[in-house]
């Protein structure tokens, strides 16, 4: 049995400056960024490589439409593909260090050769996605109304490059809802059947990291944020290591038609499902596996176990309050098509629940979220 695997080298430096100058950043790169992260990092540094910026091809989150319009102006015979952005640029990066990218339907439906011919190099602005080091992209697929991941290890970066500096100007709203995401994913791949002790032992301490950051900014303001980036770009890393190898599951199942649906962003719409579905798992195994995750939390937020999740959720919500299902325009009528959209679609994700959630199940989270 593999208990984990690490496939990108993993770098870290504390200003942008020292990241161009130890990797030689220049001609023959192609740096896919957004211009308000490029230009007060980068411009000054007087980087000869050439930029694409993300958000002239459309904002929110990664589409195949959007990555098909910056494929087109990609024109030169790039040796490095150098993302330096949040979930959307990384995804998307992961594709074009592929020699047949278009049509990006044809990578997802299995129909395009599958060869790697580009040195890829990812760095994330935000402590969130974790994506840096896993081999998946997730792109909502514009004419199929759906969000779907792709896996592919040709996709796995070369570098991962961890850089707190790009942090700083990061809006808290942000920070909020990315670690947040980072939080999910180190909570489902704790609880994955597919779980080792390795990858418990980069997901525990995530949770740990995550938590521990949130009390001490509930306690101190937004601010209080600061002297901790690093950590928390770690843990963002760490919760990237524990589901790159055991995988999510029904939060970030159940998250997708909302995302897709009505383009709420993808750390947010998990925050959205995440406390139903670690209580609807409690209903129905509270003696498993989650019972060790629900005492470990529970020491961290000093309270009894059989209200951890409660407790959990009133941190939360002085990070970042979380909104019902309904304010985000999701209709009753829309409940029935998000769980058949789950129940048809998201099976690879749904093997890893901590518990089986059959189809009333799933709908009756929904319901009691809306």
């Amino acid at each position: 049995m593999k208990e984990l695997s690490i496939k990108p080298q993993i770098f870290s430096f504390d200003t942008c400056k020292e990241f161009c100058e130890a990797y030689q950043i220049g001609e023959g790169d192609l740096i896919i960024t957004n211009e308000y992260i490029f230009n007060p990092y980068f411009t000054e540094l007087g980087i000869k490589a050439e930029v694409l910026y993300q958000e002239k091809y459309g904002m929110g989150e990664p589409s195949d439409e959007m990555a098909e319009a910056m494929y087109a102006d990609m024109k030169g015979d790039y040796k490095r593909i150098i993302a330096i952005g949040g979930g959307t640029i990384i995804d998307i990066s992961k594709i074009f260090a592929l020699k047949n990218v278009s049509p990006i339907l044809d990578l997802y439906d299995g129909k395009a050769e599958i060869i790697k011919d580009k040195e890829l190099v990812l760095v994330p602005t935000t402590c969130g996605t974790g994506s840096e080091v896993t081999n998946l992209s997730i792109l909502e697929l514009k004419s199929r109304h759906t969000k779907l991941g792709l896996a592919l290890d040709e996709m796995y970066a070369d570098s991962a490059v961890m850089v707190p500096e790009l942090l700083k100007g990061l809006p808290f709203k942000f920070f909020a809802t990315s670690s947040i995401d980072a939080l999910i994913h180190a909570l489902e791949s704790s609880l994955s059947p597919e779980a080792t002790p390795y990858t418990e032992l980069f997901g525990y301490e995530a949770i740990k990291m995550i938590l521990t950051g949130y009390k001490e900014i509930a306690k101190n303001g937004e601010d209080a944020r600061m002297p901790l980036l690093k950590d928390f770009l770690i843990a963002s890393n760490y919760a990237g290591i524990a589901f790159g190898n055991a995988g999510c599951a029904a939060v970030h199942a159940m998250s997708y038609p909302l995302g897709g649906t009505y383009h709420v962003p993808h750390g947010e719409a998990n925050y959205a499902l995440l406390i139903g579905v670690f209580k609807a798992y409690i209903e129905l195994d509270p003696n498993g596996k989650i019972r060790k995750l629900n005492q470990f939390i529970a020491d961290i937020l000093g309270c009894k176990e059989d209200v951890v999740y409660d407790e959990l959720e009133k941190l939360l919500n002085q990070i970042i309050l979380c909104k019902p299902l309904h304010e985000y325009g999701v209709t009753k009528e829309d409940l029935d098509v998000f769980t058949d959209t789950v129940m048809t679609k998201q099976g690879r994700l749904m093997a890893r629940n901590y518990a089986t959630l059959d189809r009333d199940k799933v709908y009756e989270i929904y319901s009691k979220l809306y």
